[in-house]
């Protein structure tokens, strides 16, 4: 299903060739053994062989074949390892077209492409002192926030004004720099912060 999905996303756009599918390392092996993609989608988790390994060896053998990361995982030691291993870049399988093209194009003129979350994964797990250091006040906000209660709520729970809960709450995503609350409460999570 997920093979189909990305082809039919792909086959749409004017300056893509879809050039075949494999659905493990040794059919990726072989097929590449005759024909050299540009980039390679790269599933990390393969019925035989771990996609973190593969990447390593196809790298190895086509150096000029970009490889982009491809999982429904944004763990932090999976993006680490397949950066290692040579991948150009991480996407997460619910990934939209667009960013779909954008990693492609991106990778394509030898840049690094992470998407959102795979960046926000790496950040959130540098060491202690990148956290965001918050006060007990935006922390007992933050927890209402992910508990998806509302400014007036909030100010009702804290006993303060809901101007006051609104302030905090642009402090938070400042702190945090989250472009709006759905990627504050993500990076929270991560971050192990509620």
């Amino acid at each position: 299903m997920v093979i189909e999905g990305i082809r039919s996303l792909l086959q749409q756009e004017r300056d893509i060739e879809w050039m075949g599918h494999a659905t493990n390392a040794a059919s990726c092996k072989a097929f590449l053994s005759s024909s050299q993609p540009d980039v390679i989608l790269m599933d990390i988790n393969l019925p035989d062989q771990s996609g973190i390994d593969l990447c390593k060896e196809v790298k190895d053998k086509y150096p000029s074949v970009f490889i982009l990361g491809l999982s429904t995982f944004s763990q932090q030691s999976f993006i680490e390892k397949m950066l290692a291993n040579g991948a150009s870049g991480y996407v997460l399988k619910n990934a939209t077209q667009q960013e779909l093209m954008d990693a492609i194009h991106t990778v394509l003129k030898g840049k690094q492409y992470l998407s959102f979350d795979a960046a926000a994964a790496l950040r959130s797990h540098g060491p202690q002192d990148s956290l965001p250091v918050l006060t007990r006040r935006e922390k007992e906000v933050l927890g209402l926030i992910a508990e998806g209660l509302t400014n007036n709520a909030i100010a009702a729970q804290l006993f303060i004004s809901p101007t006051t809960v609104d302030t905090h709450r642009k402090n938070l995503l400042a702190k945090f720099d989250a472009k709006n609350t759905a990627s504050l409460i993500r990076m929270a999570a991560q971050m192990q912060l509620i």
